[in-house]
């Protein structure tokens, strides 16, 4: 577990100076301030497990590579688990739950993860590039909802690309979904296997949708094939490439609210977190808007969780480093309309 450091002072220092410097500049001010800074944090999932919040992100370095479109900059090594008993309560930072020195198929890029709990087990799955360096995704499992995790063997058979979503529904079945395009490899796949130099679509093309699969008894491999999801505009057309304020790009979520599914997801370049609403976990899912509006930094990642009957939004932005790839996790709470559409988060006022 952490304790407070010198470090941690060194980035608060940065964070206050910031937020003073930016108010004296009548820069717009961030609603949620970082749950934590003695590590950079981003992607963060989180869930209710025994009555706590526990928050699974990916843990930012600087591993002094150079930036690029695919993302190479991003070079995490493990994961910290996080947790707390509110959404405003202290943050408790568990240590090192894997490393990917200890997963013994894997290249490099420990992604954003996941995590699901079944009969007395928690499961952390994973995205990272295995020694050829294509993504797949990962499962460790542990006793403890904060770790330490031990990884399987081997990727599991059939996955690909980045950012795993379990979703568990009302009748006890469990669903990942995944994908990403441009660094995610997404495109890669599009003919059925992977092609190391399958373009990105064109604006005119449909664009590549993400995918679903239903998870086997064990939790450890899909029972099914992976099916695209889709998602439809107000006429059930999918959108095109072009439509790149509302097309997949990756950061795949769901939740269950008041019947509904809710997919949401990030649309990467132009930096929206938006969401349709269906009638099963498989969608079709129609857009209804967005979620959350861009943050400061290029990414755009979030998670959405009920705690004792308010919703919450998990998400990043890059506050206190300023930097794309040192990022910091954030929360904010989540309201919905009557009529079950989303009230639009603005990280800024």
């Amino acid at each position: 577990m952490y304790c407070f450091t010198h470090k941690k002072l060194i980035l608060l220092s940065v964070s206050l100076f910031a937020a003073v410097a930016g108010a004296a500049q009548g820069k717009k001010q961030p609603i949620s301030q970082p749950l934590v800074s003695h590590i950079y944090t981003a992607d963060p999932s989180a869930h209710v497990f025994n009555g706590r919040i526990y928050i699974y992100p990916s843990h930012d370095i600087e591993s002094g590579i150079k930036q690029d479109d695919n993302g190479s900059h991003f070079d995490m090594k493990d994961y910290h688990i996080l947790s707390m008993d509110s959404p405003t309560g202290k943050v408790t930072d568990h240590g090192v739950a894997l490393d990917i020195k200890n997963i013994s198929w894997a290249g490099r890029q420990l992604w954003a993860p996941d995590a699901a709990y079944k009969n007395g087990t928690y499961y952390l799955y994973f995205p990272v590039k295995d020694k050829q360096d294509i993504f797949r995704i990962g499962v460790a499992t542990s006793k403890k909802p904060e770790g330490p995790f031990k990884a399987e063997s081997k990727p599991i058979d059939g996955s690909f690309s980045i950012d795993p979503c379990v979703f568990k529904d009302t009748d006890g079945s469990y669903y990942m979904y995944y994908g990403g395009i441009w660094g995610g490899q997404l495109q890669r796949w599009a003919s059925g296997s992977y092609d190391a130099n399958a373009k990105l679509r064109t604006a005119n093309e449909e664009a590549l949708l993400p995918k679903v699969a239903k998870m086997s008894n064990n939790m450890l491999s899909f029972a099914e094939a992976p099916k695209d999801v889709k998602l439809v505009d107000e006429n059930g057309k999918t959108f095109l490439e072009g439509n790149n304020d509302k097309r997949f790009f990756e950061a795949a979520w769901v939740h269950n609210y008041n019947g509904k599914y809710y997919f949401s997801y990030s649309t990467g370049d132009t930096h929206f977190i938006c969401y349709g609403i269906g009638d099963s976990p498989y969608g079709p899912f129609t857009y209804k808007g967005v979620v959350l509006k861009p943050v400061e930094g290029w990414t755009n990642h979030h998670s959405i969780v009920e705690f004792k009957g308010k919703w919450y939004l998990f998400y990043h932005d890059v506050q206190l480093s300023g930097q794309t790839h040192l990022r910091n996790i954030k929360v904010a709470e989540l309201k919905y309309n009557p009529d079950g559409t989303i009230v639009t988060v603005d990280a800024y006022k």
